[in-house]
């Protein structure tokens, strides 16, 4: 028999896709069947960003002072210093600077509410992305037989009643960081909602009496073992807000697939349903050919990250407290470029962590020169902040998760100070 579990793993929650704006005439005359369910207290949040291809660490926050940096990338290099274009980095500390697409963080980064942690990744160096994703995901880097994700684990450790908007991956299936025995949600858009009915769309002129009847009649095996949980998460959604979603005043997400999904997460935020846990995905890293200095792939893609995490935080402005946002990407590039204008696989990257709890307004971690003899393998940025004394700290700081050994097994490494403490 298929779990619930196994459904959620595999299938993503296909069915809920769940609408708020444009909600199908069937649901909401189903929730109108219902009593009133009461809404679930404000709650703490974590909202990951996984960066999947593995971003250019070194070109996101660039040692621009760097002679061996300047001379490994002709073509890539930037500094702070205004060139023909108007493109340049901006300077954060004298010592490292933003690259200009990511400007939307430069008044994080001033405000205190954004730290960056140089030289981070996994202690095991493989340069398969697969491999190096379900690593970091399961928060086991050396073990491919464990089960469960890190933050389904951090679910299981908050230790409360729990909505079934606890963990929520706006995404098209379950990532790997959710899998495991605590229930939660891959929801690709919340405008989408279809239900199979031996093979075809359930006929929406019918009147149901309740979300159950409608769950009666799917003739899916799979959706019926799901259960009542999604329905409820269904009704909850329903009666929170029956309506087309609008930013606060002068928020503007990009029109794009992350820019949605961090819309549709400060959705849930700001209707109090009980979300804890929040996930979605930005992709295009892995920039082999014409990553592009001021242009190009890694400009386009940095412009959409920054500007969707600046719109969501400008959004949740008055949930700020309870809001911390946490970045992480399977591993860095060469510091050397190749020969197509790109930068190959390689080892250490950055993580972004956006809070009114973070010491912000630092680089945190440590970075020697990039001189070849202080390279991985002579070729990449050394790690030298494991992603587990990151996520370990934000997560325990702003869960309030303690249990370091649940939460990432065989991990006995030490936090590393990007979190204010009470």
């Amino acid at each position: 028999m298929t779990s619930r579990r196994a459904f959620l793993k595999a299938g993503g929650l296909a069915l809920v896709g769940l609408g708020l704006g444009g909600v199908p005439g069937f649901m909401a005359r189903a929730a109108d069947s219902q009593k009133r369910i009461a809404l679930y207290k404000r709650t703490k949040v974590l909202v990951c960003i996984f960066q999947r291809g593995a971003m250019d660490g070194l070109m996101a926050v660039s040692p621009f002072n760097d002679p061996y940096l300047r001379a490994a990338r002709p073509d890539l290099f930037m500094s702070p210093a205004r060139n023909g274009t108007g493109k340049s980095l901006v300077d954060l500390d004298g010592t490292f600077g933003l690259h200009p697409a990511l400007q939307a963080f430069e008044s994080l980064f001033r405000e205190k509410r954004l730290a960056i942690v140089h030289g981070m990744g996994s202690p095991n160096n493989t340069r398969s992305h697969f491999d190096a994703q379900d690593y970091m995901e399961s928060g086991t880097p050396f073990s491919k037989s464990t089960a469960s994700g890190w933050l389904n684990r951090a679910v299981g450790l908050l230790g409360h009643n729990a909505s079934p908007f606890q963990a929520v991956s706006l995404t098209s299936a379950m990532p790997r960081s959710l899998y495991g025995n605590q229930p939660a949600l891959a929801i690709r858009d919340l405008k989408d909602f279809a239900l199979q009915s031996k093979g075809t769309p359930l006929d929406l002129s019918t009147t149901a009496q309740s979300f159950e009847s409608l769950y009666d009649q799917t003739s899916s095996a799979l959706l019926k073992q799901t259960g009542k949980e999604s329905f409820e998460a269904m009704k909850i959604l329903q009666q929170a807000q029956n309506g087309k979603y609008t930013p606060a005043p002068g928020v503007v997400y990009p029109a794009t697939t992350l820019g949605t999904s961090l819309k549709q997460i400060a959705q849930l935020v700001k209707m109090d349903v009980g979300l804890e846990v929040a996930f979605a995905e930005s992709g295009g890293w892995d920039t082999h050919f014409n990553q592009g200095a001021g242009n190009g792939t890694f400009a386009r893609n940095a412009q959409d990250f920054s500007s969707s995490i600046a719109a969501l935080w400008a959004d949740l402005a008055a949930y700020q407290d309870d809001v911390t946002i946490l970045t992480m990407t399977e591993f860095g590039r060469t510091v050397k470029q190749n020969g197509t204008r790109g930068t190959d696989h390689g080892r250490a990257s950055c993580s972004f962590i956006i809070g009114n709890g973070v010491k912000g307004g630092l680089v945190h971690g440590a970075m020697q020169p990039l001189a070849v003899e202080n390279l991985e393998d002579g070729r990449d940025l050394a790690v030298t902040t494991d992603f587990r004394s990151i996520f370990s700290e934000v997560a325990g700081t702003h869960l309030a998760i303690q249990n370091n050994r649940v939460l990432f097994p065989d991990w006995e490494g030490k936090r590393t100070g990007v979190m204010r403490t009470a």
